[in-house]
């Protein structure tokens, strides 16, 4: 016994690595590759939808100053424009078509057009999470995001049993998520981006 740590003591002072080559960077080495910032997408323009509270001027004329909500059908209310099409277009967008509408009217209209208050990005996470119901949304997240939210899953949940509904134009879509696997760093292309009304079944 004594001999063994007095070889030990001698590697070390020698600067000789006994560990088996590799051994301790398995012990460490993430399951998930770390992404360089170059390759992280950037964020797409937020979707106005319905519930959203938007705040609209026309420069250098106060009379048309408002804020106004989305109707549940999408459209809002606006002197000049009367009702028009807001869900489902960026800022920019229903900038554009305000300004056009509104250039029948006023010569090179400029218009500004702000959200005030998000409202329409809700998504609904139910099942055996700590905290179940619906949650509305400031800004884009993933299912992982989400499920922290509701306080995470409880003992008693199918971690890889996790679905996510989505409604899309041809119908609904039923998306697999394991919890496990991505919490480990594998698979991580279950861990989607939710969009709005998307509802996550923890069974």
């Amino acid at each position: 016994m004594k001999k063994y740590f007095w070889i030990v003591g001698l590697f070390f002072f020698m600067g000789i690595d006994i560990c088996p080559a590799g051994a301790a960077d398995e012990q460490h080495r993430p399951d998930a590759p770390v992404v360089p910032p170059s390759q992280i997408i950037a964020q797409a323009p937020y979707i106005i939808g319905p519930g959203d509270v938007l705040d609209i001027s026309v420069w250098k004329d106060t009379a048309l100053t408002k804020v106004v909500p989305v109707l549940p059908d999408g459209t809002i209310s606006f002197p000049l424009v009367n009702e028009m099409p807001a869900a489902g277009k960026t800022v920019g967008e229903l900038r554009q078509d305000m300004e056009k509408k509104i250039a029948s009217y006023i010569a090179d209209p400029v218009i500004s057009v702000s959200i005030q208050q998000v409202n329409s990005m809700q998504i609904f996470i139910l099942g055996r999470v700590n905290h179940p119901g619906r949650f509305v949304l400031n800004r884009d997240i993933n299912v992982l995001q989400a499920l922290a939210i509701a306080g995470g899953v409880n003992a008693f949940a199918e971690k890889d049993n996790i679905r996510i509904f989505r409604e899309n134009g041809d119908g609904q879509q039923i998306l697999a998520f394991d919890y496990d696997d991505v919490t480990r760093g594998r698979n991580m292309e279950q861990n989607i981006p939710l969009e709005r009304g998307d509802i996550i079944f923890v069974p």
